[in-house]
Parts: structure tokens; C-alpha cells; sequence
């Protein structure tokens, strides 16, 4: 006899939290799985139809059931045809809530083009990481169940970005892609040294803010692109506005964002 084991136990007080689950529903992949398990029945045959592996699309399905805060899949394990899974009524709706957003989005942005359009694309994107640099991806390499990401600014810089294979699998990085580089300004080190460090970031540019602190200050470091990066100098960095400055960011602390 099948037994039935859904991802999230819910009281009769839990309330769905649809508007989390669906903060980035236009880029997100975790939705799709989602619509497919719902298609066919089977977590494994929605993996293969989304072109990720199995452990990825139980990544994502558990994923929006703790954004959403209820179950969206009740899981039969054996009995006849080997079990399955089927989406709760909290996953119908919160699909039928994923068609309309992007209905809604596409009619929106039809009116615009250029650069209104592409700043409109990332505007559903809250996030406290000061540092979002608009990037494409220039090539991935797996490297054991890791997966190093070569990002491209506009201006030719790169840098790297270390993700898992399965966040990887569910964002659907491809060479070529636009995307958000993210990372906190605490995790940026500000100064006046170029020497690499391996398996970090270090970005050229000149600083247009400095704050004084005893311990060290928070430093805003324009690159050749324009773009602007904010990090930290230790303290007696002798920093000043219009110094050249290097900044240096380790390749794990770099966060990527699909926003299209």
C-alpha cells in the first residue's frame, strides 16, 4: 500500500507564502520542475524532462516548499508502478500564480525596450548584497561536485564564481547568459595591492568614497566599466578619493542571480 510523505507537515493555521516562493518565478527553473512534476507524476521524469539531475529537482522542490511554507507534493513511496508524487492544492495554486506573474511581467515589459526593459528585468531581485554587477557567462568548468563559473563584465574584466553542480543545473548557466554577480560589500577588501590570491577576485578601479575608521572603512571603488563595488580597507590603509584600488573577493563568496 502506497504510503504518502509529503516534503512539509502544515497546521490549520499555516498560511502559503506564494509571494516568497515566487520573488524571481520569471528565471526560475525550481518553477518549471515544479509544472512538470505536476505533468507526469514523477519527481525522476521531471528531472530528465528539465535537463537536470535527480538530486537537483528534489533541490528545488524543497526549495519553494520551505519559501512557500507548505507542502506542495505528497509523495507515494512503492505499491504498484513503483510510487510517485502528485502537487498538494497549495502547488496547483502556487503554479497558477506563477502563470499569471509572468503573464502580467511579459505585458509590462512589452512597452519598454533598452535599457528600461533590462532594468525592469532585475528589479524583483531584494537582496542586502550592496555589490550586483551585471555580467555574462563566458565558460564553466566542473571541477569535482563543484562547478567554477568565468563571468564577463562589460568592460572585459573577469571574474569567477564557485557554485554547485545542481545550483548550477537549476539556474541553467550557459555559455553566453546575462546575469547578476553578487556579493556583500563585507566580503570585498579594499587596497592598494594587486598582488592575486589564488582562488579570489581582484578588480582594478579607483576609489570615489572612503569613510574613515579606526579600524578600517568602508571604500567605493569606480571600475573602468563605470560599474561601482563597495568593500572594506583595514585600517592605516592610506587610502584617499581617487586613488587607484584594488578589490579582492574570494570566488565562493560571488552569488549568481538569473533575472531573465
Amino acid at each position: 500500500m502506497p504510503v504518502h510523505n509529503p516534503p512539509m507537515k502544515t497546521g490549520s493555521h499555516s498560511k502559503p507564502s506564494y509571494a516568497v516562493a515566487l520573488s524571481n518565478a520569471p528565471a526560475d527553473k525550481r518553477i518549471e520542475i515544479l509544472r512538470l512534476v505536476g505533468q507526469s507524476g514523477s519527481i525522476s521524469q521531471a528531472a530528465r524532462e528539465a535537463g537536470v539531475s535527480y538530486k537537483a529537482a528534489w533541490q528545488a522542490v524543497d526549495t519553494l516548499t520551505n519559501l512557500a511554507g507548505v507542502a506542495l507534493l505528497v509523495r507515494a513511496v512503492g505499491g504498484f508502478g513503483g510510487g510517485g508524487a502528485s502537487l498538494t492544492p497549495a502547488g496547483e495554486q502556487l503554479l497558477d500564480a506563477a502563470r499569471q506573474m509572468e503573464g502580467a511581467r511579459l505585458e509590462v515589459l512589452q512597452r519598454f525596450t533598452g535599457g528600461a526593459a533590462q532594468a525592469l528585468s532585475g528589479t524583483g531581485l531584494r537582496t542586502s548584497m550592496r555589490n550586483q554587477l551585471p555580467c555574462t557567462v563566458e565558460a564553466l568548468k566542473r571541477q569535482g561536485q563543484a562547478v567554477r563559473v568565468k563571468l564577463c563584465l562589460r568592460d572585459g574584466a573577469i571574474l569567477h564564481s564557485r557554485v554547485t553542480h545542481e545550483s548550477s543545473e537549476l539556474l541553467g548557466l550557459h555559455s553566453g547568459q546575462s546575469v547578476l554577480a553578487l556579493c556583500k560589500a563585507t566580503a570585498v577588501k579594499v587596497s592598494m595591492s594587486d598582488e592575486p590570491v589564488q582562488g579570489s577576485n581582484l578588480l582594478q578601479g579607483f576609489v570615489t568614497r572612503v569613510s574613515r575608521a579606526a579600524a578600517g572603512g568602508e571604500v567605493a571603488v569606480e571600475l573602468s566599466s563605470g560599474l561601482q563595488l563597495v568593500g572594506f580597507s583595514g585600517p592605516d590603509s592610506g587610502l584617499k578619493k581617487r586613488d587607484s584600488a584594488v578589490a579582492l573577493f574570494d570566488e565562493s563568496a560571488v552569488v549568481i542571480a538569473v533575472t531573465t
